[in-house]
């Protein structure tokens, strides 16, 4: 892939690469791009100068609050990872509505299924607030499965998560009413955020109301009408873009487990 280079040295003083690949986009700066792809547990493994070798094949991808970043039934083309903000998958539907199945924060990766079948998009990816992610193409991402079986092993793992995670949703979609879906959600995030998280939890919060009816199968009417019952039971705290539990234990027995 030909790359062009320059650099430039922007308003912050923070001096970027402009090395391009040949269809325009621009890279990141690579020792940038490598401490993006540290966090991710894709490679986690793999040392600097082999992170600098992925990285060199990486283009950088910047997308406004609420952009599309693939539709479904789009063609595979890149693996991306988050690099700041965070990206909700979602199922549309041909009214227009949405069912959200996951949403995904820095160090975090997606897009994987069709680069390994080679089918469409099964989801819908959007930016849920201004997010940058770095996109590596198909036939690397392929290249470096067949290269080094850890990347492979790690892959396994996070689809085996992924599995469990979504039989999870799928209980709650079917057991559990709606106030007890909130409730679960809720917990569920915080304990995305923070495994270890307990008593007071707070969390970024980029989501509208209608996406958190989006992820439990509900109204943006009920959920606000559930929303308003757990803050005045001081449960929940809401400000703009972040949300407070004030009592995780107590939030996950409003979910009836």
């Amino acid at each position: 892939m030909a790359l062009t280079s320059g650099r430039v040295t922007g308003q912050s003083g923070e001096r970027w690469s402009l090395r391009k690949h040949a269809h325009g986009d621009p890279v990141l700066d690579p020792s940038l791009a490598v401490a993006s792809l540290r966090r991710c547990a894709l490679f986690a493994h793999v040392d600097e100068e082999g992170l600098r070798a992925i990285a060199g094949q990486m283009r950088r991808r910047r997308f406004r609050r609420g952009e599309v970043i693939f539709h479904q039934d789009d063609m595979g083309d890149s693996l991306q990872v988050v690099v700041s903000g965070s990206v909700k998958i979602v199922l549309p539907s041909q009214e227009g509505e949405e069912a959200i199945i996951a949403s995904l924060h820095p160090g975090e990766f997606f897009g994987e299924l069709a680069l390994l079948d080679g089918a469409p998009r099964s989801t819908t990816a959007a930016a849920v607030e201004p997010t940058e992610t770095l996109a590596l193409p198909r036939e690397p991402f392929l290249a470096l499965l067949e290269s080094d079986p850890r990347i492979m092993r790690a892959l396994l793992q996070t689809l085996a998560e992924e599995l469990r995670r979504l039989t999870g949703h799928v209980e709650e979609l079917h057991f559990l009413d709606l106030s007890g879906r909130l409730s679960m959600r809720l917990v569920r995030l915080a304990r995305e955020a923070d495994p270890s998280a307990s008593g007071r939890v707070e969390l970024d919060w980029p989501f509208t109301q209608s996406d958190l009816a989006a992820m439990i199968g509900g109204t943006r009417q009920s959920v606000n009408k559930l929303l308003s019952g757990l803050v005045e039971d001081g449960i929940l705290t809401i400000e703009r873009e972040t949300l407070t539990i004030n009592d995780l234990a107590r939030l996950e027995l409003r979910g009836g487990r």
